[in-house]
């Protein structure tokens, strides 16, 4: 019934572009602030933007900022990551997850349903 569906990950090449797709089901994504995380093969997960819940305040690792965009469809149910200058080191398995927690946090376990992970890959 509650159910998170990341799509939009594939092979871009290094400067590329994606968009990452999060829809929600079961619930409205309008109540809850939405965060994307990644994990890299040997590292850890880390935090890599998140929306607000009621203002809509974007967040961003510093390792994104400028180049990734994170934005809300509530009549879709739906919150996007645009992708652009993809780095080989963007490379990761991305989630997308939500959390009531009214301040900005990338700690995970403040997140409380979690996608199933899209793969993105930059690569030449």
């Amino acid at each position: 019934q509650v159910q998170l569906v990341e799509s939009g990950g594939g092979l871009v090449q290094p400067g590329g572009s994606l968009r990452l797709s999060c829809a929600a089901s079961g619930f409205p994504l309008e109540s809850y602030s939405i965060g994307w995380f990644r994990q890299a093969p040997g590292k850890e997960r880390e935090g890599v933007s998140l929306i607000g819940s009621s203002d809509c305040r974007a967040y961003y690792v510093a390792s994104v900022n400028g180049r990734f965009t994170i934005s809300r469809d509530n009549a879709k149910n739906t919150v996007y990551l645009q992708m652009n200058s993809l780095k080989p080191e963007d490379t990761a398995v991305y989630y997308c997850a939500t959390t009531t927690v009214g301040f900005p946090t990338f700690v995970s376990d403040s997140y409380d349903y979690w996608g199933q992970g899209t793969q993105v890959t930059v690569s030449s």
